[in-house]
Parts: structure tokens; sequence; C-alpha cells
């Protein structure tokens, strides 16, 4: 079985949650759908499903305050540790995914064992390819690709998002972003669950290559979602002030120019 939880901040409940709820409970697998909502007033919107239509399977939260991205998710995630859930798929509302797809995966998992977390290929609504499946990134990877010209990191920003590699094939890859995580809740747990000191944006690398560390983590391109990423960092100096900050915690855990678990997991791809 599986358990879904999402975190909203302020949502696009017409554009983007209603629809995916819709799908999400045609999930012929699914146990519950965690609707987790940090924005400051919340409340359910008009055309919210009844308890009839969902037949139990959503549960809509309200949290107290903004606890961040990771600490949220922990909410669900635990539960699905305690109600001992086969999966958990944390996922953005800002997704598009079919519900066969989702069952899809589940099965796959289900005969694949040693696969501790997978992701889709991943597209932009004018179906680009997102490069979401990373190596573990260093400091000029993170703050060079938001700083620096793109001709300066052109070469080093193609090895890092695997571009260097066959991305119509599977990757055992050590960075898998948080859009879309489908976790073996096993793993999760045994990777401590997501770091809640980081409020947002590092959080999935470190789940991740924790995660790797005794599981496969895959890129999986047999299935496609479709994700309308707003790269809120690149808009906003508030969140470009909240991904440094987190950044920085990132690395100040994991070593800035050392961090022999990088260099290995990296190198294992070196072409």
């Amino acid at each position: 079985m599986l358990n879904i939880s999402i975190v909203l901040y302020h949502p696009k409940w017409e554009k983007e949650v209603l629809p995916l709820l819709k799908e999400l409970l045609k999930v012929k697998n699914l146990r519950k759908i965690y609707l987790l909502d940090n924005s400051e007033e919340g409340g359910t919107p008009p055309n919210f499903p009844s308890d009839e239509e969902t037949k139990g399977k959503l549960q809509y939260v309200i949290m107290p305050f903004n606890l961040g991205y990771g600490k949220t998710h922990n909410f669900a995630l635990r539960e699905s540790a305690y109600y001992l859930t086969d999966f958990h798929l944390v996922m953005n509302s800002d997704i598009q995914v079919k519900a066969e797809d989702i069952d899809a995966m589940h099965d796959w998992m289900m005969v694949h064992p040693e696969v501790g977390q997978l992701m889709p290929k991943v597209v932009s609504p004018d179906g680009n390819q997102q490069y979401l499946a990373k190596r573990l990134p260093s400091p000029i990877d993170v703050f060079g690709r938001r700083f620096l010209p793109e001709w300066m990191i052109k070469r080093r920003n193609k090895r890092y998002e695997f571009r260097d590699l066959d991305l119509e094939r599977p990757i055992n890859a050590p960075y898998l972003s948080g859009c879309f995580m489908f976790l073996r809740t096993k793993a999760a747990v045994e990777a401590g669950l997501f770091d809640e000191r980081y409020f947002m944006y590092p959080e999935d690398i470190d789940l991740t290559r924790t995660i790797h560390r005794n599981w496969l983590t895959l890129y999986y391109p047999a299935w496609t979602i479709v994700h309308a990423h707003e790269k809120a960092s690149y808009k906003n100096k508030h969140m470009l002030w909240v991904h440094i900050q987190n950044m920085c915690r990132y690395f100040n855990k994991w070593g800035w120019l050392f961090d022999k678990e990088r260099q290995i997991f990296n190198n294992l791809y070196v072409k």
C-alpha cells in the first residue's frame, strides 16, 4: 500500500490541487493522502472533495504555522512508519501524474526490493525535460548556478545534471528532486526521514544521499510526469536568502571542500 503527502503554502486550489487530488484518489494501491497546509490562514476551498467521495482516504491538516517542507512531510512519513505502509510518495502540488502510472511504480517497487527511492522522468508543461536527477553538489555547483555567468559553469553544470549520460536509461543517482520522491518507507526510516534543520531546499539532497548508502535511488524514465517548476528563489529575494541559508547548513553538515562521500558517489559516474 501507499501513502501520499503534499505540503501546501498558499495553494492554487482550482488550477493545481483539486485536479491533482481527483487523479490521486483513483490510485488503486492508495491508503491515504495527507494534505498538509502550511499557509497561515488555511481552510478548505469550494468544491473540496467530501468524505463520501474520498472514502476516508484524504486527510487535510492545517498546520499551526509554517513548519518547513521536510518537517511537515515527516508528519505523514511517521504515520506511514507507524502503520507499516510499504511506500510513501512525497510530491508537490504542481505535479501532473496519471493514477495508473503511480500504481505501476508501486508494483515495480514491490518486485525490486533493492530500490529505496524512485523518481520518473520529469518534464515541463511545454514538454522539455527537467534535469532533476543529479550528482551530489559542491558549493560551486549550487552558488555558481545562481551567481556566475552561464558560460562559466556550462560544462560543469552538464555533468552535475547527468547530461553526460543517456537519460533514457535508469541512473542510480545520489540526488533526486523533492518534487516527486517515491520512497520505500523502510529506507526512509532507516535514513532518519527528512533532516528538520533545513526549512526548505536541500532536504531532498540530504535524504536521497543517505538512502543511497544502502539502497538504489533510481532515476527511472519508464514513466513521465509534468512539473510546473516555478524556481521561487530566482524570483523572490526572501526565498533566495532562505535557499542560501539552508544550503550553508547542508555544507556545514556534509563538508564544503572536503566531502569524501560526495567524491565517492560522484566518481561512480566519471565519463
